[in-house]
């Protein structure tokens, strides 16, 4: 049986002794004997160079007062918490309950913070945020460039943010925070089948370009705002193209597609909305309608080349009549025209012309 046992502490580590369970003293460096014939004493050596004493005694250890002035103590009640750095470097942050650190081998700085306020600010927000288990106490959210977000609180809006990083608390209250995008954003509406005022099945295809003017509204009159406009813009498409004919909308897509825009503006600004541009992108008529429409611009085509074929016959006749006109009334220019006419005739061969009895010139001429 042994009577007598030694402990030795190095410089860096300190002995808990412990009797029958109670703590009783702590040991510091050296060699220490101790007296224990019926074995009722234990000693845990713990090392300072990890400064966080956990010890499932620690309140035994703590009401005993002895770790004033070796360690630091904290006693975090259920709306608090406590940051903790080692070395100007942060560590942890401590939950709820009992926490020790020892304070003789490094620097140890805490911080109690308050978490009645859901949100978590501090200076060096981002370096707590990389710590390690710092999901387990609070949620961290990062809204991105051209971004913005929105933040509820227990369901009820707080307040617009921008971008950055951000950090709530867990366990208080649930914070949500909705990211919407700022930048110009573009949406197909593709593959339209609309009935005109005259019957006719017309495919669509359409664009519509927006941007978030009021995050707040967006978020909280849909929860898909490219499917809302989406559907009112359909809306709108079916309400106004159907009011026409056909040839009324193909004769006037521009007065069209500025009527179009000014409804879904309308409809967007209570989306919270703003629309940069609305446009018709491809109309598609169905096969039989492209043939006979084919067919009617090749009638009025052609329609318009005998109407032109028509006016230039009927000048050319209006010439001529003025031009007999004109010689009938005037026997010189008569004379004169019938010289080039047999100019042209001398020209074009070889003329023998044999005159005789008086008189006979004249025949030539009036037979020619």
């Amino acid at each position: 049986m042994v009577l007598l046992k030694r402990y030795k502490i190095r410089s860096y580590e300190v002995g808990l002794l412990f009797k029958e369970g109670e703590f009783r003293e702590l040991l510091e460096t050296g060699t220490h004997w101790r007296f224990d014939p019926l074995g009722k004493l234990q000693v845990e050596i713990v090392s300072q160079r990890d400064p966080w004493l956990a010890h499932e005694k620690l309140d035994l250890i703590v009401n005993s007062g002895a770790l004033k002035d070796r360690a630091v103590v904290l006693d975090l009640t259920d709306e608090q918490r406590a940051l903790v750095w080692i070395e100007n470097r942060f560590s942890h942050i401590l939950p709820p309950g009992l926490h020790a650190f020892w304070t003789g081998q490094k620097d140890v700085r805490t911080e109690i913070v308050d978490i009645k306020s859901v949100r978590f600010e501090h200076e060096n927000l981002k370096s707590i945020a990389r710590s390690v288990r710092v999901d387990t106490l609070l949620d961290i959210c990062q809204i991105g460039r051209d971004h913005t977000g929105v933040l509820f609180i227990d369901g009820q809006y707080i307040k617009t943010l921008a971008p950055g990083q951000y950090a709530f608390w867990k366990g208080q209250s649930v914070a949500r925070i909705v990211e919407i995008d700022l930048r110009e954003t573009m949406v197909d509406v593709g593959g339209q089948d609309i009935i005109t005022a005259d019957k006719v099945t017309l495919r669509l295809n359409a664009v519509v370009t927006y941007q978030v003017e009021d995050a707040r509204v967006t978020v909280s009159r849909t929860d898909d705002v490219r499917q809302a406009l989406y559907r009112e813009t359909q809306l709108v498409l079916r309400a106004v193209i159907g009011s026409r004919d056909l040839d009324t909308f193909l004769n006037d897509k521009e007065a069209v597609a500025k009527e179009i825009e000014e409804n879904v503006l309308r409809r967007a600004k209570d989306l919270g909305l703003k629309i940069a541009s609305v446009g018709i992108r491809d109309v598609i008529l169905p096969g039989e309608m492209k043939d006979l429409m084919n067919r009617v611009t090749e009638a009025k085509k052609v329609a318009e080349a005998n109407l032109i074929s028509r006016r230039e016959e009927t000048a050319a006749m209006r010439s001529q009549a003025n031009t007999a006109k004109l010689l009938a009334d005037n026997p010189v220019l008569m004379r004169l025209r019938e010289l080039e006419v047999l100019e042209k005739i001398a020209a074009n061969g070889k003329l023998n012309i044999v005159l005789g009895e008086k008189g006979l010139t004249e025949k030539v001429v009036n037979l020619l």
